[in-house]
């Protein structure tokens, strides 16, 4: 039977299942946002540039909601030892902090400019209100910025994953990719 909470062997579903659909949400971003600076103008760059929002707003409550289950989870994880528990963990508030940052800083930047926000037609903010500067300002100067940082993080972390496979041998990616035979014949030897 599939695991759905973390145990010290691996990730359950859930958690891989919050994981993998980041992934490919945080893809997109990524790919829309590299087009939109390189590409502008190009019928690609604007239909994966038009879900912008749309997909940053559904990330921004898969990040909370995964936070909130990694706290759920937190003494359930698999261990880790010593100085990569450090930079492990020093890594993943970095991701957090800048998950939370960027969606958070465009939000308020939305909100300041006066005008609706509606992803995928919901109507979260009401437009017509006087546009804030320092609030448009706030959103101009950090979301962008903060979201390439959190892309050269993201890439760091994947090439951490390839240094845990390739060079260090931990089986790092089973545990989040869900190799339920290992977990469970780990689990058998352990009881």
């Amino acid at each position: 039977m599939e695991h759905i909470c973390d145990d010290r062997n691996g990730y359950g579903l859930v958690t891989r299942v919050f994981h993998w659909t980041m992934a490919a949400l945080f893809a997109w971003q990524f790919v829309g946002a590299t087009l939109h600076a390189l590409a502008d103008d190009t019928a690609v760059a604007d239909f994966f540039w038009g879900f912008h929002r749309d997909v940053g707003f559904v990330l921004f409550v898969t990040v909370i909601a995964r936070g909130a289950w990694g706290l759920i989870n937190m003494r359930r994880r698999p261990p880790q030892q010593g100085v990569l528990r450090t930079f492990a963990r020093l890594g993943h508030l970095g991701l957090y902090a800048l998950m939370i940052l960027v969606p958070s800083v465009a939000l308020i930047r939305q909100f300041g400019s006066g005008r609706p926000f509606a992803p995928f037609g919901i109507a979260l903010i009401e437009g017509g209100g006087e546009r804030v500067e320092w609030m448009t300002a706030l959103g101009s100067l950090v979301h962008a910025n903060a979201g390439w940082a959190l892309l050269a993080l993201v890439f760091g972390h994947a090439a951490m994953v390839v240094i845990h496979q390739v060079i260090w041998k931990d089986d790092t990616l089973a545990r989040m990719a869900g190799n339920v035979d290992r977990r469970n014949s780990e689990l058998q030897a352990a009881e």
